[in-house]
This record gives structure tokens, sequence and C-alpha cells, in this order.
């Protein structure tokens, strides 16, 4: 190079450089720190001869993501080069006196930690600096590798790291994994191409990620996607292929998905289909057969079925393993399976999974599991509600428009979950149905690495590698408002239109590279889809508001004007919307994120498989408020003969939740107005709900809102409600909505929990308020505990204790 051109260059940078302090604000110390940096552009890569063509992999990466973020590709040697100024060594620790130059004695007097760890350190004497990786082995090649870049502060044409790393580091998990499958229920991985599948897994390298979980090509799923750029069985090999170069760990969730495994015949169709997917793919580690969701064989021919599965496996795979969960088992089968552990205690299983659906907890699992078995945590980190970890007391207007399976980053929550239990397993490999919960993933990762990293570290390292170095601290503040964004009522949440402004912000002074980045679109749609819902929600409530009103004047204005008055109102919401800037940029960012990683937001836009599957951009005008349960309620006025008929029906909508002199009314689904529920633990404490009820959804446009949402228990957890200050003169009548997912559950009511107000009945469908009387001995006290429970013994999820709003009512004679 030129001394004019290197002239140039420098003076260029220099102006950036500058002109970026002035951007991102920077104080004095800021910017005297930033210069402090060890400047890497024109570093030399020095690498031993000897590398492993899977270390070769790691330095190929690292060459790679560099060249892509800043246009600069550092030269490389074998040897220590004389006469440089910068340079980066990398290399494994049986080579390190090949390529560590004048560092090697001093690192080699500094044992590594453990398997898969690595030590960074940078250095400076006299006029050369730059920095060393020493991997443990070959996987701590690639991930000090990864540790490199996501301490690299990267722009265009600028490479630096700052001056004093000292890092010698292992994990403290050996399992830290993600799945991704290939098959047409999830939202985003079925459109991948094979460079798009190795990106991912780069990028999960980076971060520390050991292995990745596929699916086989039949699941309780389509046999195709229009978006396969090829079939499932050979994308599955080529994505083994991509693992097994990296290093990284192949997993199989294989469910056994036929109806009778005591059958011969289906256990020898079972047995071929599973060897010949084993047989196609060159890298297996391990297979996972979960007990249910989906499948449903009762333990002891499951536990048959796999242990011969497990030879099948091994003709091929020899060192490849076999773990199952026991999801989705009722009562009997869980005391089946455990007895079954207990007593013959398999030599050919080699773990246990615990995941969704599972009747007893993570910490009751592992004293009930023989100590030689390890148990691999497989946590939902993909979903919102209806799952193992939903979001505590969600608004239901989030749950109407953006659903079960949107853009979800909750790194605080996920956060005290991983610690929670962080010592009852070996590690993880999560559930994912695509990359809306990306951010999860690598906060799983950054603390399957360290437990003890702060969140907001793991999310600033994120945003440095993922968007860019002047995004470092912004960005990852947004994932924790967008996370906040859906703490509390989203009425008064006005953090939401904070978001919208800080991310809008980010916005504006994003480069056009930054503008096609996925991960940066993924953020802007959530901020611009929630504050759209909020807009919508504050102007449709006060719609509805208007309405109940002019409905109250009904006396005076007879009811056919009153409710077409009323109508007209409720119709605004439709004739004069508001927010559409914000609704059109939402509608802009689902096109953006289908062209840049196949994300399929709509079922008719993007060909997404449903709109419970991550399609909620097909959702976003779904009413937020009771209009359309109002509208029926008007449609049958009609039919009604008299005035006074009609005028008592309008006096019963206007007067829903009232429950008259000395009563008590409560809308179970809406924190706010729960005064009664019993409540023992929160979600710091009881994240799956197994002894604290939660607010659960199943929504229904036509539904009043109220019954959109409701308290649950799950499993043989009863849910409760107290009262006190009661009169124990009167007689009280309660009333009660019993709503949710699983109409087809039954309940039963106990007070004081001995006093059976009814046995176990079913729920009424269509819904409607049921009534029962409460004997007077049950308040004689002033007090009244009301208890539900649903049928014991139940598996799959445990949902089916599900109650929308309960009145306690003052009996009148």
């Amino acid at each position: 190079m030129s001394h004019q051109i290197l002239c140039h260059r420098k003076r260029r940078l220099a102006v950036r450089s500058f002109m970026l302090a002035l951007l991102l604000g920077l104080t004095p110390f800021a910017q005297a720190q930033a210069a402090t940096d060890i400047n890497l552009d024109d570093a030399v890569l020095v690498t031993p001869a000897d590398l492993s063509a899977r270390e070769g992999k790691a330095v190929g990466m690292l060459v790679d993501e560099l060249q892509k973020r800043t246009l600069v590709r550092w030269s490389q040697a074998h040897e220590w080069p004389t006469g440089a100024k910068a340079i980066v060594a990398v290399g494994p620790e049986r080579s390190i006196a090949q390529f560590a130059g004048p560092w090697a004695p001093g690192l080699a007097a500094t044992p590594g930690k453990g398997s898969e760890g690595y030590r960074l350190r940078t250095f400076a004497e006299g006029s050369v600096s730059g920095v060393v990786i020493v991997g443990n082995d070959e996987r701590g090649v690639l991930f000090g590798v990864g540790r490199l870049l996501r301490e690299l502060r990267i722009e265009r044409d600028s490479v630096r790291i700052p001056h004093a790393l000292d890092i010698n580091t292992a994990p403290a998990f050996p399992l830290r994994g993600h799945q991704c499958g290939y098959r047409p229920k999830v939202n985003t991985y079925d459109g991948w191409t094979p460079p798009m599948w190795e990106q991912y897994i780069r990028d999960m390298a980076v971060f520390g990620t050991n292995a990745i979980e596929m699916m086989p090509p039949r699941t309780d799923d389509d046999a195709d996607s229009p978006h396969f750029p090829l079939p499932q069985i050979d994308m599955m090999a080529i994505i083994s292929q991509i693992a097994d170069e990296y290093g990284i760990d192949v997993w199989i969730w294989y469910p056994a998905m036929d109806e009778d495994y005591s059958d011969a015949k289906t256990v020898e169709f079972a047995l071929k289909e599973w060897g010949e997917v084993f047989a196609r793919l060159p890298r297996i580690d391990a297979v996972f057969v979960p007990g249910g969701d989906p499948g449903h064989t009762q333990p002891k021919h499951l536990m048959a079925l796999l242990e011969k599965e497990t030879e099948v496996l091994h003709r091929t795979h020899p060192e490849a393993q076999m773990w199952m969960s026991p999801q989705s088992f009722t009562a009997e089968w869980m005391d089946e399976f455990l007895t079954y552990m207990q007593k013959e205690q398999p030599t050919w299983l080699s773990g246990i999974v615990f995941g969704p659906q599972n009747r007893i907890g993570l910490p009751e699992l592992r004293k009930a599991i023989p100590a030689q078995y390890p148990i691999r945590r497989y946590p939902d980190i993909t979903h919102s509600i209806r799952c193992q970890y939903p979001v505590p007391d969600w608004d239901v207007a989030f749950v109407a428009t953006e659903d079960r399976e949107v853009i979800n980053p909750r790194p605080v929550h996920y956060a005290q979950i991983f610690r929670l239990w962080d010592q009852e397993s070996c590690g993880f490999l999560t559930y994912s149905e695509g990359v809306n919960d990306d951010v999860n993933k690598f906060v799983w990762s950054g603390l399957g690495w360290d437990p003890e990293t702060p969140v907001l570290e793991i999310l600033r390292q994120y945003s440095r590698y993922f968007i860019g170095a002047s995004y470092e601290d912004d960005y990852a503040q947004a994932q924790f408002a967008l996370e906040r964004n859906w703490q509390g009522p989203l009425l008064t949440n006005a953090g939401v239109d904070t978001t919208l402004q800080q991310v809008q912000a980010m916005e504006r002074s994003a480069s056009p590279q930054t503008l096609l980045n996925w991960r940066f679109q993924q953020t802007l749609y959530r901020a611009y889809y929630d504050a759209f819902v909020r807009t919508r929600l504050l102007y449709e409530t006060q719609l509805e508001a208007q309405a109940l009103e002019v409905l109250r004047q009904a006396p005076r204005l007879g009811t056919a004007v009153a409710v077409s008055q009323a109508e007209a109102i409720l119709e605004k919401a439709l004739t004069e919307p508001v927010g559409e800037d914000l609704r059109a940029r939402v509608f802009e960012l689902a096109e953006a994120l289908y062209q840049s990683i196949r994300m399929q937001l709509s079922v008719p836009r993007y060909k997404g498989i449903h709109w419970g599957r991550g399609a909620n951009l097909d959702l976003i005008d779904r009413p937020m408020n009771n209009r359309e349960w109002l509208l029926e309620r008007f449609a049958e006025l009609q039919s009604m003969n008299t005035e006074s008929e009609r005028l008592a029906a309008i006096m019963g909508i206007v007067n829903w939740t009232n429950p008259g002199p000395g009563g008590f009314y409560d809308d179970l689904g809406n924190p706010a107005q729960q005064a009664h529920l019993v409540r023992t633990q929160g979600p710091d404490t009881d994240p799956e709900n197994r002894e604290s009820p939660l607010v659960g959804f199943a929504y229904r446009s036509n539904h009043r809102m109220s019954w959109n949402r409701h308290a649950e228990s799950r499993y043989d957890a009863p849910l409760k409600m107290r009262y006190t200050d009661l009169d124990p003169g009167t007689s009280y009548v309660v009333r009660a909505v019993y709503a949710g997912d699983r109409l087809e559950a039954k309940l039963r009511l106990v007070a004081d929990d001995s006093i059976e107000i009814h046995p176990y009945i079913p729920k009424e469908n269509p819904l409607q308020p049921v009534e029962f009387a409460i004997p007077v001995e049950a308040t004689a006290d002033g007090e009244l505990t009301l208890t539900w429970t649903q049928e014991p013994g139940s598996g799959g999820s445990g949902r089916g204790c599900q109650i929308a709003e309960v009145w306690l009512i003052k009996k009148t004679e």
C-alpha cells in the first residue's frame, strides 16, 4: 500500500471516528477510552500449520465474518511475523509454540480451565500489539474465535479491541443447544437454503452453542411446505454435515407417531423408517424421543420400542445416545414410568429430558430418576401463551393480535427461569419454532456458558456483533424495553410509546445495511406493532365507553334509537380507524422480514402455515373491545316482542359486572380485577404455574373480552377464591363463567374445603354464566373459600380448570 493511500485511509478513518463520536454523544473520557483500543485494521492473522479441519473452519469463520462487517480481510501466516504492527494469533493448546510467538511461555504457564474453553489475551509490547486466542481443544478454538468476534469493536473499515482483556474461561454446562426444525409448522426455518443454515449455525457457535436439534421427515406436521428448497431428508443430511464440520453436536427430536407400539408390525415399520433416516445423516450424537406432544404411547411399550431403536441407531452411529422425556403422561403413566426407571435402570438409555407438559417439576423429577441419568432441559422459549412459560399476566389486547408465536425477546424472565433450576440439569436444548425467539436463544447460550454473566452484558455482545458497535447499548436496551411493553395493563403502559420513539431514533440513524439486517427489522416490527395495538386499544376502549353511555339512556331515548347510536359509535373503529401510519409500517416490515430471513408473518401473503404459528400480521385488526359481542346482543333484541324486554336486555348489558348491593365481582383474567383470587407464588418462583394460578387465554372475537381471558390452575392444583367480611346473616349465590380452551374439561366446586356446591360438571358451550346457591353455613362466620378442581390425573398440558368471571351475589327473597 502506497504512503499516500495509507495517509488518505488514516485521515478518512479519523474523520469517521470523530463524526461517530459526535453522533453517539461520546464523552471525552469515552473517546479517550476508544482511542486506547488496539487497532487491528491491518493485523496479520497467525495460525499453526497443523490446524485440524474443524479448527480451520473456525479460523475461516473469523476471517469471513470480519470481512462481511468491515470489508477488512486480514493477511494470514503460520509463523510469528516480523515487522507487523498488529497480530491476531489463534490456535489450539497443543500448538501454542507455533503461533503464540513470544507470548507462548506465559500462556503455557496458565492452564486452561476445561474442555471447550479458551484463553483470550490482548497484548502490547513496544510497537507490536494484538490478541492471542488459545483453545483448550477443537471446540475451544471455535468458541475462542466466537468470543473474539463478540469483543471486537467493528465498523466499516475499522477493527478494534479493548486493550486490557485477559479471559480464561470454560463452559459451566456441557450441553448448550437449540432446536432448529426444518418442517412446515415452523415460522422461518422451512424457507432456509443451506447457506442460511450454515450462517445461523455460525451465529449460534459464536455465542458458545455446541448442539443443534433437528426433526425427522415425519412428525405431527404436513408432508411438505411451499417454502422447502430441498426435501426434508436431503436438508437434514446437509445440516448434519454442516454441524459436523464445525464440531457441533447433532440431536434429533424424534416423536413416536404411530398409534400402537404394542403391535409387532407397527414396531417393525418404525425400526425400518427410523433406521433409514439415521443412515442418511453423516452425524448423529443423540436421539430424543418425547413421551407425548406429539405421541401417546404407554411407557412400557415406549421403552421397549426405544430399546430396539437404540440398536438400530448404533448400526450407523455406534456412539450415539438415546434420550426420552415423560411429556404428556397421565398420573398413572408417570407412576409406571418412574417405577420402570427405578427398577430396570436401562443401560441403553443415556438420559432424561425435562420439557413442557410434564406432570411433575424438574426438582421432583431429578429426585425420582436414578442419579446416573443426566437430565437435559427442553425449555419452551418460543411461545407466549398456552405454553411452559407463558408471559405473566399478558394483556388480552396483545393476545388477540400478536398471539402465541410473536417476536418475543424476554431476557429478564428467561434469565430468571434459567437460574431457578440450573443446577438440576446437565444443560439444555431449547424448544424453538423459528427466529421469533432469537434473542432468547442467545440469552440461554450466554448463561449456559456462565450463569453469572449479567444479561445486559450478553445483550450488549449480541447487539455489538449482530447490529454494530454503535448500537451496543441502545439496541440491547431496546430488548429490555420490548419485554417491558408486555408488563402490566396496556391501557396504562405509556412505556410502549417511549419504546417506539427510542427504536425510531435508531431507525432514522441506521445505515442501509443495518436497515436490511433481519434482527434490526424484528425489533422495528415489534415496536411498531405494540404501539399500533395500544393506539387502537385506547381509541376502541373510549368508543365502547361512549356506546355504553348511550345505552344507559335507552329508557329516555327508546331502545331502537339507543342501539342505533351505539352501533354507529362502535363502527367508528372500522370507518374512522386510528394509527394507520403505524399499521402501514408494520406491513412494510413484515415484507422486509420475509425477504431477509423468510419469516412468514402472514398466511395469504407469505404462505405461513397458520396465524397461531407466527403469522400475526393476519390478526392485526382484531377488535380491541366488546364490539362483536355487543353487535350480536343488539341483533338478539330484534327478536324480542316488547320494548320492556328489549330494555331489560340492554340493562343487563350495561350492568354486566354489577353484583348488586353487598356483592362482589371478579374478572379473573384481568389482574386488576381479581381481588379474591388466591395466588400463592409469582412467576419468579413458579414460572410453570404448578402451584399458583395463571392468567390464560382462549380468544374468540365474538366473545366478551372477559371470556377471552381467565384464571386457570394446572393438573390437580386447585383454583381458589377467598372472601372475608361477608354478611353472616345473608345467603349468597355464586355466578360463574367456566371458560378456556378445554371446554370438554369437567369442574367441581367446593366451599370451605368440605361443602360440595356442585360435582364434576361439563362447561357450558357456548359460554354462558351458571349459578349455584351457597349454603348459609358456608358464610355463617363471614368468610368463604371457593375451590375449583378438574378431574384428577390428567396428562397433556394440564389445562382445564379455567374460570373467566365470578360474581358473589346476595340472595334476594
